[in-house]
């Protein structure tokens, strides 16, 4: 192979941290958390044997972020009381001790909550029937609830939730940076999509309306952690329920969303899609992570989308992207960066780590 990879292993400056390589663990939903919400030490060895195998940052699954309607998933981890975020400092020391940085990934799961310890009722941008089924791994069973239109209150509570514990995930667990999840279907993407969201007030109606909440969030985050914290948002199109989405509006869109969003002051942008190298919209044209890089150039881009195969990751450096993510790539090899960089033969995904539930299998943590 004579492939030059040596820009997947520069570091990379991220608000004041230093990220050693260019490869970072996805996140992944993995619902091993107790049932009340608290990291486990199965979750301690899972995430570290990604750092120790090399990745310079990990992010965290999910964390649902309050004692209302953000829980999406039976055993999902938690950050809404000190009893949760200090049982994250084990998982946080383990990323830390092998030099990668760690990120806690915040989410909201909105209408698409298939479990909730809190609540009998989901809630929404409007009462509309989320698209799809609930998915199965998940212990998801049949269709999605219609959810309550949320009130202006119950936004506000949102907003304080993401902010208290991005708080707690930086000052008690000791993560390094926070992620806002506004992908792949949850509560904030439902705000972006038009048809989930058909709302004639502030936060309806224009894109710029519909991406009013992640604006608010990102700025209530920030007040919260302090300039210093590096802090994210993810953005994709498709949904876990509505993998085809696309935005109406294309690459005007693009420029709304991802230019309010680093006129916010945004560290870094985190894109998903399926292949990432892919045009976002029309045949030909640019990549979600190249239209991100265009209107958000000075915040770091992170791409996720099946860069694990070594030209595709060194290409995807080359049209937009500053870190790749990896998910089914790092299942697969927890120790990705370390075979790369030897030019080992990766192992293939195995879907079977993933079924018939998708929580973390001692056979992952023998690898």
């Amino acid at each position: 192979m004579d492939i030059d990879t040596s820009a997947l292993f520069a570091p990379i400056v991220i608000n004041g941290h230093t990220v050693k390589n260019r490869l970072s663990v996805a996140p992944m939903t993995r619902i091993t958390a107790t049932e009340d919400g608290r990291a486990t030490e199965t979750m301690t060895r899972y995430y570290e044997r990604f750092a120790r195998g090399g990745f310079g940052a990990v992010i965290t699954e999910g964390i649902y972020t309050d004692q209302a309607f953000s829980q999406g998933y039976v055993h999902q981890p938690g950050m809404t009381d000190e009893v949760q975020a200090n049982a994250w400092k084990p998982v946080v020391s383990g990323i830390r001790a092998h030099g990668a940085l760690a990120i806690a990934q915040l989410m909201h799961a909105g209408a698409i909550s298939q479990s909730n310890r809190f609540r009998d009722t989901t809630v929404g941008p409007s009462a509309i029937q989320p698209k799809g089924e609930q998915m199965a791994f998940y212990h998801g069973k049949g269709r999605y609830a219609v959810p309550a239109a949320i009130s202006d209150e119950q936004i506000a509570d949102v907003v304080t939730g993401f902010a208290e514990s991005a708080a707690r995930a930086i000052g008690i667990a000791g993560f390094d940076a926070i992620e806002i999840h506004g992908a792949n279907g949850y509560l904030l993407d439902q705000f972006l999509t038009d048809y989930a969201n058909t709302r004639s007030d502030r936060w309806g109606g224009t894109t710029q309306n519909r991406v009013r909440l992640i604006l608010e969030t990102l700025k209530a985050v920030r007040e919260k952690v302090g300039a210093e914290v590096p802090v994210g948002v993810r953005i994709s199109q498709g949904k876990v329920n509505d993998y085809g989405h696309k935005w109406a509006d294309s690459e005007r869109d693009a420029e709304i969303v991802f230019g309010s969003i680093a006129d916010a002051g945004v560290d870094f942008i985190h894109v998903t899609d399926f292949e990432a190298w892919q045009p976002a919209f029309a045949p030909g044209g640019p990549s979600l992570m190249r239209l991100a890089k265009q209107h958000a150039p000075k915040a770091a881009i992170l791409a996720n989308g099946s860069l694990h195969n070594i030209d595709r990751a060194v290409a995807a450096l080359d049209d937009g992207a500053d870190v790749l993510t990896i998910a089914r790539g790092a299942l697969a090899n927890p120790d990705l960066p370390r075979r790369l960089s030897e030019r080992a033969t990766l192992r293939d995904f195995d879907p079977v780590i993933l079924g018939p539930i998708a929580n973390i299998k001692d056979v992952e943590l023998a690898m």
